[in-house]
Order: C-alpha cells, then structure tokens, then sequence
C-alpha cells in the first residue's frame, strides 16, 4: 500500500521510497570508490609520515581534557567534513607558478599604471591601493593555497620534535596540579596492519600495511597528588598583614585540598584585589610569593605566602581621596574658554555648558572625596555610567598628590580623581527596510526609531519607534484541494504600530531610597505600545503599556519588576465566514482561538530573574537561567460581574472582560566551549499557565443565549511550542497540543471536515496553544571557514492542556504518557558569523510527531516539503 499524503492528497513516496535507494547505493558507490582512491599520503614527501592518532593514556584523577590541548600536533578533523580531503581537492588544480607570475604581472601593471599618472595624487593613490589588494590576494593564495585549499587542511607531518615539546609541557602541567612525581613516557608507532573498507571500492584489498603513517600515544604516570598540610602567613608591613589575616575565610586555599599553582595565582589576585579596595593604590600581584614546601611529611606541601615591602620604605601607602572632578564634555576643547564648575556633595562637575543634571550623575558616582581608594568602587562608577547611555566613554583616572600638598606620614598617600566623560549624541535615529516571501505573497516593512538623551535634563533615555508592513499570510477559512485548483487564497495583511519608552536612571519611590539603591544600577521604565493589524478576515488593535523597575546585583545578574503590565485588545471588525470559522473551532475542537478577537482588558503584574554570563556573540563557557512569573486579573470582581456576555451577532457590541490567570516560565541554557569556536549547547525550558478561577460566560449566538462556565486564560498568555528558537521542525507556535490531531474544515461546509479521497487533510497552519510546556534543544556548533560556521542540533517538545478537554483526546498532559508525546526534529544550521550581526539559516526536518497519525516516526517519509521539514531565518543564535 502506497503511503498516502495529506498535503496534496496524491500517493507520496517519501524520500527513502522507489528509484530513490538506487540512486543513493549508486551515488554512495562512487563516493565511496572516491575516497578509497584519495589517499592525503600522496601529498607526502619522501621521509615524511602522516599523523594518524594522538592518544594519552592513563590519566586518574588529572584533566584529560586539559591535557589533550598540551599536545602541540594533532591529526586532521574529520568530522563535520574531511578536511583533508577537501584541502587534496583544492591542491588538484593548484598552480604555484602561476599564482606567482600573476602576482610579478599585476605588480608590473600597477607600476606602470602609477608612473603614468605622474602626480595627480588621487589617481595614484586609488591605483596603490588597487595594487595592495591585488598582490595581497595573490600572496595569500601562495602562502595558504586557493580557496578550497584553506576550507581543509594541508596534512599533519609528524614532527618528533613537537612530540617531545608535547611530553615536557604535559610534564609540567602534571607538577604544576600537585603531581610531583608524575612522569610522561612517549611511544609512536607506525601501524603495520589497517582494515579500511573503502579500498574495495577502488578495486584494492582492505587489508593494507601502512608504514607512512603514526600513532603517538602519551602514557601519564601521575603518582601521588600532594596537598596542603599547613598554611603560613609572612607579611613584613602589619597594616596589611591585619588586612590580609581579617580575609583568610575568602582565601580559595585551604588545609586538606590538592596543590595547584592556578588556584595560587587566584589567590595571589584575591589578594591584590583586597587591598586595593582598602586603600592601597600601588600594591600589585608582584609583591606577593608563595613558597611550596615538600620536604615535611611525604605527599604533602607546606605553603607560605609572603608579602614583601615596597622598594622605597617600610611600609605600603594607603591612599585617599582627596578631590573628585567630574568632566562631563570631555573631549571637546574651546581655545580661549574655562569650564564652569559646579560643586555638589564635595564633588566639582566641569563642563562648558551644563547639560546633565548633577542630581542624576551623582548617585552613579561610588567613588567620593575623603574615603580610601577602592578599586570595586573605581570600575563600579564606571559601569554605572555606562548603564546611563548618556556617554560614548567615561573613565576614571588618579592623580597623585605630591609636593608641599602631600602628607608628612610617609605611610599615606592622597589621590585626585578625575572622571572624564565624552558625550553621545542627544539624537539617535535608526531606519530598517526590508521584505519578506510569505504565502507566495512579497510584503515590504519598516521600522523607523528615534532615541532621544538627556531629553529633560536627568540622564533620562526617550525612544519612539514607528513600523509599518505588509506581509502575506494564508486565508484560515480557505484550503487547497491538491487538484491543481487552489481555493486557499493568500491574503497580504497590513501591520501598524507604535511605541514609546522612557527611562530614568533611578527609582521612582515615595521614599529616598536612590542613595542606598545605587550600585545595583536601578532604573525606571514607562512603556507604551499600540498595535493595528487589518486583513481581510479581522481587524484588530492592541494597547499595552507597562511601568517597570530594573536592577542589577552583578554584571551577569538583572531583575526586573512590573507591578503595572495593562494590555486593551479589541476587535473593530470581523468578518462572519471567519468569525463561524473560529466557532467550529472552539464547539468541535476546543481550540481557544475564539476568544484572541474578543474585547479583552488585561490587567497583571509580573517579575523577571535573569542570570547570563555569555555575552552578544556567545563565546564563553556559559550559563543562562531566565525566570518569569505573572499574575493577572486578581481584582476583578471588583469590578466586572459574572457572567460575562460574549454576543457573536455582534461582536462590536462586547464589553472588555478580563480573566484571571498565573503563568510561570523557566528557562536554562549550558554552553559547553569544547574549542577554540566549537561548543556544545543545550537548552531546558518549561512552564504553565492556568486560569485561577472559573469565569462564567454567556454567549449569544442567533439570539439564543448559552451560559457556561469553564477556566479560561487570555489567548496571548498561552504557551506556544515551534518555530526557530524552539522545536525548529515545525512552524512557529504550530507544535501540539498533546498527540491530538489537528484537521482542516471543508470551506463549503464548515461544520464537516475536509475530505480528500476520503481520508481527512491535516491542519498545519492552526496555531496550538497550550498550558503546560516542555522542550529542549542540543546542539553542536564549529567552525567552518572564516566567518562562516555550523551547526547540528536535535529540538524535542510539545505543549499540553491541564484539564481533560473530551474534544481534543490527547491533548491533556498525563504524566504516565507525556514522554511519549515529546516531537523530535533534528537538522542542520549555517551561521554567517560577523561579531557584530549574526545571520542564521537552520533546516530541521521532523523525526517524531506524536500528533501524526498511524506511525508517528515521520523521518521514514523524510522530504523537504512544508508539512515534513522547515527552513528558518533569523538574526543572532537560537538560543
């Protein structure tokens, strides 16, 4: 039996199925036949041997990871792509000599080229740098091949030399993590018998003695691990040895734990950080010595840290501060002109003409005249200032005071501080045009914002943002009969909107509470946004706006706080196919897009956690953890009465009704650096959303009305799963809901489902709201070439309802069966990395949908059409 396909109603062969699997043996075959005939010895030179294997054995309790970057060679990749291979591919038509006389023609052009434009100095200047691109592309093609050569890699000569440089580094590694009596033999053998299967192909026998090539394989001895049997102090001035003694308990060394000089550096940078945030302006790292001691006892160390005295006298200075200018139009000079001061809690603010409100500068400033010197409060100011967005820089630098002004005790020391601010721009304007394909449809877009500083004096950021678009969508109430006619019609809908946001640099309390506030960075943001979106089915707007507090306890930590989130939906105008469209929905499959074009009133206030050590292009080893929270409509039985009236013969007619609801979301995310530009990534996020109550509505339809009484969430607080930064197989908020089966409506009898050759068609352009959501993402990223870089990742999830719905079997979350209902989709992605825009292609295909009916392991139809596998666009990674 042919399988049959619910997209277009014809049979569908699948990817895997009738003249396919003999292409694929035949393509395979002389692929296969290729590579066995494509050797990377033949680059070799007489005497040379390929590296074919680095190993390092008998590591215990050391890093082995750590220990395989001490290696200095290592073999070719193979893996995501033969390097080597495509490096022999490239040098195939590779042509040193006529590389070079390229290079010795251009040259010459060049130089008879700026001899003939004598000294008409821009002619000669745009020829120079004419020439310098010429000959610098044709160098870089002689010193590291074509093109296709520098996608691979030339292959790796062993070098015995690079071995023993490995074996002395691994060495001392080893002692340097406490293995004083660790050892490191090095063997490297030539393989004598391979087994590689591929030769059969190229006609050869796959047996094969193989003297070019080289295993190295490192054999660690590690001994035993040495740990600290006592910790002493050796501090000459005892100012500091008071200071240093006081903070033993945040010392990262401690009795019991294993030697290793990293940690020792730490501690010497714990150290120095001490003191100078108490005062001690010249103290550096080079003032402290530690001193191992083996000799005591087997196995263990006795480990002294010693603070020497300055080089000029006995004893280190402690600083204060005497005087703090701020200069706040740094960077501009006018001849003949002095800037004006003004003097506010002891500081002096400089500037030619005063924009900025000293009030407002001054809670950011933590550095203060008459306190010691402190580095945390150095670099604090200075992060602080930075969050203003009023300044292109700011820095802080010190001065010190000497002469007559200088203090008679030779262990004190006073500083001036400056800090130099340059200002931003006070208009910033930003303008986006782009386009997009959808629906068989182009719609062009723009969006257009306006960032104003400083805008009444107090360091305070005003940004209005415009947009405008039109893009194209399917008709929900059309379909396609897969009979060549194409009754579902695409519509081009048109997309409005506004917004505007304000925020101050502090707390908006009926309290002063800014000075105690101020080194977690507090702000205070008002947000406003309206939203008009007009198609042929609906016409419906948005108003929202929010009052917000921000903070920071850390750079990698932010909180946010919303206590007034108001959002006003309503709905001007519907048309009746669509509106009985969203009807059968809801009456034959429970699904709640009905009430998204209600009149609804939105009340709620939520808090955000946000923990994220990566930065913008995700280079470290990371992790990112986002918490939300949100309740909603708690008082409206203050002021609306149940039951509410939803009249669906005259929608206009409805008044705002609000729902009570929580929602709760977590997202975590591990970014694992397992190279230089190559990472292993994975994601787990969850959350719910479940009405507090039951609402009580009375729904007129004909002038029949109908009361029910159910839990009911606004549309837009649902959770959705799909799209390209989640489940990347299926389209955006389209995954789910449970393993329930989503069908389309025959548009000439919309109370039936569609039939095609008697069997029902899928729904998947539906959007599928849900509940409760689980999903996760691993992926891998390399590096490819340059900017141009990978990835392969697998996406699994689904979105349930909490409560049994009889019209939709399966969509409730059951916890003996939920793991079974988790889609899969698996895929491959191309990042064009350019540090500052990151442009991402991903294309996942389905691998298991709980929702399919019959067999739900869809790779086995595996094809690269909508309703198998997605393509998706986006800026900056998926997660």
């Amino acid at each position: 039996m042919k399988p049959y396909s619910q997209i277009n109603g014809q049979p569908s062969t699948g990817f895997f199925r009738g003249k396919y699997p003999s292409r694929l043996a035949l393509g395979s075959l002389l692929l296969a036949g290729g590579l066995g005939a494509c050797s990377p010895l033949r680059l070799l030179q007489p005497g040379q041997r390929l590296l074919s294997q680095v190993k390092v054995e008998g590591t215990k309790e050391a890093d082995a990871l750590r220990l395989q970057t001490l290696v200095q060679q290592k073999p070719n990749s193979s893996f995501p792509l033969p390097k080597v291979a495509i490096y022999q591919l490239g040098r195939s038509f590779y042509n040193q000599e006529r590389i070079q006389g390229k290079l010795e023609a251009d040259r010459a052009k060049y130089d008879q080229l700026i001899r003939a434009a004598g000294t008409d100095s821009s002619e000669v200047g745009k020829l120079l740098t004419k020439r310098e691109r010429h000959v610098r592309r044709h160098q870089l093609a002689l010193d590291k091949g074509n093109a296709i050569m520098r996608l691979g890699e030339p292959p790796v000569i062993y070098d015995s030399s690079l071995t023993a440089t490995s074996a002395e580094q691994l060495g001392t590694f080893l002692k340097s993590k406490g293995f004083f009596r660790s050892s490191v033999a090095v063997t490297d053998t030539v393989p004598t018998r391979r087994f590689a299967p591929l030769r059969i192909f190229a006609l050869q026998s796959p047996f094969h003695t193989d003297s070019q090539r080289v295993t190295v394989t490192y054999r660690i001895h590690e001994g035993p691990a040495f740990k600290y049997s006592q910790l002493d102090y050796d501090i000459a001035d005892t100012a500091v040895a008071r200071r240093v003694l006081a903070s033993q308990a945040q010392s990262l060394l401690r009795v019991g734990n294993q030697y290793d000089e990293e940690v020792i550096g730490n501690e010497r940078g714990r150290i120095e950080n001490l003191l100078k945030n108490q005062g001690y302006f010249d103290f550096r790292q080079q003032y402290i010595t530690l001193e191992a001691d083996t000799s005591f006892a087997p196995t263990t160390v006795r480990l002294r840290t010693i603070i020497s005295k300055p080089t000029r006298g006995e004893q280190h200075r402690l600083y204060t501060i005497r005087n703090v200018s701020f200069i706040t139009d740094a960077g501009i000079v006018r001849f003949g002109q002095q800037r004006d001061t003004i003097v506010r809690d002891s500081v002096k603010y400089l500037a030619y003409r005063h924009r900025f409100g000293t009030k407002s500068l001054d809670r950011k400033l933590v550095v203060r005249p008459g306190q010691p010197y402190s580095l945390s409060k150095t670099q604090l100011t200075q992060r602080q200032l930075a969050g203003l967005d009023m300044f292109r820089f700011s820095t802080v630098t010190y001065r010190r005071v000497r002469g007559p002004e200088a203090p008679a005790d030779s262990a004190r020391g006073l500083l001036d501080a400056t800090v130099n601010a340059s200002p931003a721009k006070k208009f910033q304007e930003t303008t986006e045009f782009g386009g997009t394909y959808v629906a068989g449809r182009p719609g062009p877009f723009g969006n257009v914002r306006l960032k104003v500083r400083n805008v009444f004096g107090g360091s305070e950021v005003l940004e209005f943002g415009l947009r405008a678009g039109f893009e194209g969508q399917l008709n929900l109430t059309g379909t396609n009969t897969g009979e060549g006619d194409t009754g579902s019609k695409s519509v081009l809908t048109t997309q409005l909107g506004g917004n505007v946001n304000l925020v101050l640099p502090q707390f908006l309390l009926p309290w002063r509470g800014n000075r105690y506030l101020s080194q977690y960075n507090p702000r205070t943001r008002f947000n406003a946004s309206y939203t008009y979106v007009n198609r042929p089915d609906y016409t419906r707007t948005n108003v929202e706006g929010t009052f917000d507090y921000l903070w920071q306890r850390s750079a990698y930590l932010q909180y946010v706080l919303t206590p007034i989130d108001v959002s006003i939906i309503r709905t001007a105008n519907i048309d009746p196919d669509f509106a009985q469209y969203l009807r059968n929905l809801e009456i034959q499959q429970g699904s709640p897009l009905l009430r998204s074009f209600d009149n609804l009133f939105i009340p709620s206030f939520n808090a955000t956690a946000l923990y994220n050590s990566n930065d913008f292009n995700e280079t470290r080893d990371a992790r990112y953890l986002r918490l939300f929270a949100e309740l909603g409509g708690l008082t409206r039985s203050l002021y609306q009465d149940q039951p509410l009236i939803n009249n669906q013969d005259n929608p206009k007619s409805n008044a705002l009704k609000i729902y009570d609801f929580g929602k709760f979301t977590a997202d975590y995310r591990r970014y694992h650096k397992l190279g230089p530009d190559s990472y292993l990534v994975y994601r787990l996020a969850g959350g719910a959303a479940t009405a507090l109550s039951a609402t009580s509505v009375t729904t007129i339809v004909e002038g029949v009305p109908t009361t029910n009484r159910s839990f009911l969430v606004p549309y837009d607080k649902y959770l959705f799963a799909g799209g390209s930064s989640s489940v990347r197989a299926w389209k955006p908020r389209r995954l789910g809901v449970g393993s329930y089966t989503q069908y389309k409506y025959d548009p000439n009898n919309p109370t039936e489902f569609l039939l095609v050759n008697g069997q029902k068609v899928r729904d998947y352009d539906l959007e599928q709201p849900g509940e409760l959501l689980l999903e996760g993402n691993v992926e891998y990223r390399f590096p490819i070439y340059s900017f141009f870089k990978g990835a392969f990742f697998t996406d699994f999830g689904n979105v349930w309802v909490i409560r049994a719905d009889p019209r939709r079997e399966g969509a409730q979350f059951q916890l003996n069966k939920f793991y079974r209902e988790l889609a899969v989709g698996s895929g491959f992605g191309l990042r064009f990395d350019f540090d500052f825009l990151i442009l991402r292609l991903d294309i996942a295909t389905k691998v298991y949908d709980p929702t399919a009916p019959g067999n739900k392991w869809v790779i086995r139809n595996f094809s690269l059409r909508e309703d198998q596998s997605a393509f998706n666009l986006g800026i900056g990674y998926p997660f």
